[in-house]
């Protein structure tokens, strides 16, 4: 199995120049639909079916979907691992990957962690979930 450190910054710049694969797409509109098992679901067959370093980004997304689907579920402890099992997978990727918006996406759901550890496990079902923001991607041509 490949480890961040068996791959360099200019292997991932480099695909992350590829064309977003029609399951990974399908797997963000899901996301941004806040289906996040499904999500779930799409993005490991897009992880499964990848074999380049951007593999690693869609496992890192849809570790975010079963976070978002642990606060759904009034989960906490599974929520915080997810979270945290999810940065070794997104770090290294830059700001833009396969027209994923990352920077956003980062930001986005970084509001959502730090405020599920500002609830706590008791009162997780006050969860405003207004924070659960869709990710920003665009297809490029010919993607289908």
């Amino acid at each position: 199995m490949s480890t961040e450190s068996d791959v360099t910054h200019e292997e991932i710049s480099c695909a992350c120049e590829g064309e977003l694969p029609r399951m990974a797409s399908y797997g963000l509109e899901l996301f941004n639909r806040r289906e996040f098992f499904e999500a779930h679901e799409a993005l490991e067959t897009a992880w499964r079916d990848e074999t380049g370093p951007v593999r690693e980004l869609y496992r890192g997304i849809l570790q975010i979907a079963v976070a978002y689907l642990h606060i759904q579920r009034g989960n906490y402890p599974g929520a915080v691992k997810m979270f945290f099992r999810s940065r070794p997978w997104l770090d290294p990727f830059p700001d833009t990957c396969r027209g994923i918006n990352l920077l956003r996406f980062r930001q986005d759901y970084a509001r959502v962690e730090k405020l599920l550890h500002r609830l706590g496990p008791d009162r997780l079902s006050s969860f405003d979930y207004d924070l659960f923001k869709p990710i920003d991607y665009t297809e490029r041509e010919g993607n289908g």
